[in-house]
């Protein structure tokens, strides 16, 4: 995939309890119906996701991730085999499952941490690896937001991950500040004014704040009214280097990336 121009990701939440509860799709119909949608839209990758990392989710077992994320990507790829899928998975057995039924690209939020064997599964196949920043365990992840400088203890950490998965001999790597995850509301905003710093990593970056308590908390609002909030958020992002939007709103995203294009020029 040419990253030189940006590009979406739309996020598809086989589950019950994710925070929007318009990215949740509980049967194949509503799936295709939302795979359908996107395509529309113009999506570029699809992210399929079976474990709910909001604030208070329910911690589900591997064999009940695995039955809800394995006949989605089955589906997908007989329904849309020209989209690449994203599994948004930090569990190694859920993401070796993933890729042998066509999954392309592995979506971890906790960068190999809770699987020490997730980085070596991404060398071992070469896939994709979007690796994210965040502390502790996601029942624990807002218990650790104290940092003497966010934004460079989060490149810090990022850089040392990317090193280790060069030394195996991963390849294509992304980097995702993780928005949302062990950050204060203030520290979320210090990460987007300062994107650009990311840019040392040399690797492309990749943004998910679709929606986020950053946005719907700060204005008062909810996630169903924080669209616009996303899109000014993208719109910064973008002019600081972003690659990738991971979104709810596919159509909304390529407008924006339109726009940021046509300003640009």
């Amino acid at each position: 995939m040419d990253l030189s121009e940006p590009k979406v990701m739309g996020i598809i939440n086989v589950t019950p309890d994710s925070f929007y509860t318009e990215s949740r799709v509980q049967s194949e119909k509503a799936l295709l119906s939302r795979a359908d949608r996107m395509m529309e839209e113009g999506v570029d990758i699809f992210d399929v996701g079976g474990f709910s990392t909001r604030p208070g989710a329910e911690e589900i077992t591997i064999i009940e991730e695995l039955k809800r994320t394995i006949p989605a990507i089955e589906q997908l790829v007989k329904h849309a085999p020209t989209i690449p899928i994203s599994v948004d998975t930090f569990r190694s057995p859920v993401a070796l499952e993933a890729i042998n039924h066509g999954a392309a690209m592995i979506n971890d939020i906790t960068a190999g941490e809770a699987d020490p064997a997730m980085h070596r599964l991404v060398a071992d196949h070469e896939v994709p690896y979007i690796l994210m920043h965040m502390r502790g365990p996601v029942d624990q992840m807002m218990k650790n937001t104290h940092y003497d400088d966010v934004v460079l203890e989060v490149v810090d950490y990022l850089q040392k991950k990317i090193s280790m998965l060069h030394e195996l001999g991963a390849k294509d790597i992304i980097a995702d500040p993780g928005l949302g995850f062990s950050k204060t509301l203030g520290q979320n905003y210090e990460i987007i004014r300062k994107f650009d710093y990311f840019n040392v990593l040399e690797v492309p970056l990749l943004v998910g704040a679709s929606r986020k308590s950053m946005i719907y908390k700060f204005l008062e609002s909810t996630p169903e009214k924080s669209l616009l909030g996303t899109n000014i958020i993208h719109f910064e992002a973008l002019k600081k280097g972003a690659r990738i939007l991971r979104v709810h709103d596919v159509l909304e995203a390529k407008q924006t990336i339109k726009l940021y294009q046509q300003l640009e020029q």
